[in-house]
């Protein structure tokens, strides 16, 4: 068995980056261990599936169900960027009594914000220590392909200085925000990645890997304001973004998925216009979303609201649909791959990106 866990949580990699970009050290990686396609969680965003994965549990569990939060009863609007809102166990704080040394490198600081309770040592590229700026160099702007590799650069040298039991690398998503899987900037991308993630592997002798993403990447055409089109039948709604966050040059807080509070009760009227809205997957009130996505029905509105693979929701009044835009949080961004290296991955099903923290639970951390 390795001396070291490392998990690379690689933000947005959908499985077509994969397939149209060459990454010899990953599939080598995959040859010798294994390479599945699984699924990311409902609603797929970074904040739910990050947290899923590091809990092994549901948002019905571990309570984080967007990346940001109304709480209606105190009619606060919050970033779910605080670990404070997590419920559940994290890999990290289970190193952390069982006596095992985690490791957490992060592009995006509201993650190591979020992820960071009970990590031995936790960095971000937007907050990084002298040290490590002095060692490897200072990272690139969160808005880069380069960042990424940074990410992955750091948590090498970091494991080189000092013996850690787990490390989490996890990046950003802005590169597959912006570049479908064929541009040339992809390909550049999937490289840095690739060869960081190889001299990662190189220069660790007893390590087990395994490399996921916590969503999926679609091209959106259509932005659909959902308040404005209940309106026009009386119904009164407020609509909370699920994507939103403060990284919004990614994805202008335009996502495909939607939680909706009514302000007059009219909860069968709402469904029955929004199910007639073309663009529509699925309109779900509270209860049945809960059950079916397994959320906690008391951080989600009263309707959950799905969109089509090339629609998201917002209001023209406060942002214009970007050209070309490529977002997610919908059904159609749940593919993600998950490759293992070095591990004891006999018997064990890997069906779900949370899996990975199953495994390290079980196998690692147990």
């Amino acid at each position: 068995m390795a001396n070291l866990t490392v998990v690379v949580m690689i933000d947005g990699l959908d499985p077509a980056y994969l397939e149209c970009c060459p990454t010899p050290n990953l599939m080598e990686l995959a040859r010798q261990g294994f390479q599945v396609e699984a699924r990311a969680l409902l609603p797929t965003v970074t904040n739910v599936n990050n947290v899923s994965l590091v809990t092994d549990s549901y948002p019905e569990c571990h309570g984080i169900t967007s990346n940001y939060w109304w709480d209606r009863e105190t009619g606060v609007e919050t970033y779910m960027e605080s670990g404070d809102y997590i419920r559940a166990e994290t890999l990290f704080q289970r190193a952390s009594r069982v006596g095992a040394r985690s490791l957490l490198v992060t592009a995006k600081d509201k993650l190591r914000l979020l992820l960071g309770a009970g990590t031995t040592m936790s960095v971000s590229s937007e907050q990084p220590p002298d040290g490590l700026v002095r060692a490897i160099g200072a990272p690139p702007p969160v808005y880069s392909l380069e960042v990424n590799g940074w990410v992955i650069d750091a948590g090498r040298f970091i494991l080189s200085q000092e013996p850690f039991d787990l490390a989490y690398l996890t990046t950003t998503d802005y590169p597959m925000h912006t570049y479908p899987p064929e541009s040339p900037e992809s390909i550049a991308h999937l490289a840095l990645l690739d060869r960081a993630i190889g001299q990662l592997v190189e220069s660790l002798p007893s390590v087990q890997l395994l490399v996921t993403a916590d969503h999926g990447m679609s091209t959106k055409t259509r932005m659909v304001h959902l308040p404005a089109k209940l309106a026009e039948h009386g119904i009164r709604a407020r609509a909370v973004p699920i994507i939103k966050d403060r990284y919004t040059v990614h994805h202008s807080n335009l996502g495909g998925s939607i939680y909706l509070y009514l302000e007059d009760g009219k909860l069968d009227q709402a469904l029955a216009v929004l199910r007639g809205i073309d663009g529509i997957d699925q309109a779900l009130p509270r209860q049945e979303a809960a059950s079916k996505y397994r959320l906690m029905a008391s951080r989600i509105g009263d309707i959950m609201v799905l969109g089509a693979a090339d629609v998201v929701f917002g209001d023209p009044a406060e942002v214009t649909l970007p050209p070309n835009l490529r977002s997610h949080g919908s059904l159609h961004e749940d593919r993600v791959p998950i490759i293992g290296y070095g591990g004891d991955f006999a018997g064990f099903k890997f069906g779900e990106n949370k899996d990975v923290g199953r495994y390290v639970f079980q196998r690692v951390l147990a």
